[in-house]
């Protein structure tokens, strides 16, 4: 035995036995990663489920402005199926809702801190995405000005 080396005792641990745990809590967390990757799948098929009931449109009406088949989106909504960003951005379109909102439901994008300003141009039915972003946009070069300038006296 080596000078560095102790003699075992009761209760220690071999390598093979740290190995396995470590397999072991790897494995717990690829679960608890897989489940939470099926709760957003779950979160995102109620959230549309939710907007298009809340709209007053119809699974069928929403496939087709949507462009995909009514099972597909019936899937989506009883998180059978992920939806990819393109559909997720034209299901948005046949909501007339925000696709960051659906992004950020799905996963896809972090949710960015509330803003009412940001939320009222959001939630404006009058207003097309493209408007939506422009004004997004224009506020918040407004307010990385602001937030740059030295306060006044």
């Amino acid at each position: 035995m080596a000078a560095t080396e102790r003699p075992s005792q009761p209760g220690d641990t071999g390598p093979g036995e740290r190995v396995g745990h470590a397999v072991g809590q790897v494995g717990h967390v690829v679960e608890q990663a897989g489940h939470a990757v099926g709760q957003a799948v779950d979160d995102i098929g109620t959230y549309i489920r939710t907007q298009r009931e809340g709209a007053q449109v119809s699974l069928r009406q929403l496939a087709r402005a949507a462009g995909v088949s009514n099972p597909y989106l019936s899937q989506i909504e009883r998180g059978l199926r992920k939806p990819s960003a393109e559909i997720l951005q034209q299901i948005a379109k046949g909501l007339r809702i925000s696709a960051e909102a659906l992004y950020v439901k799905a996963g896809i994008l972090d949710e960015k801190p509330a803003s009412a300003v940001a939320d009222a141009v959001l939630a404006d039915p009058g207003l097309t995405e493209r408007q939506k972003q422009v004004l997004l946009d224009i506020y918040q070069s407004f307010r990385r000005e602001h937030d740059s300038s030295p306060p006044e006296e």
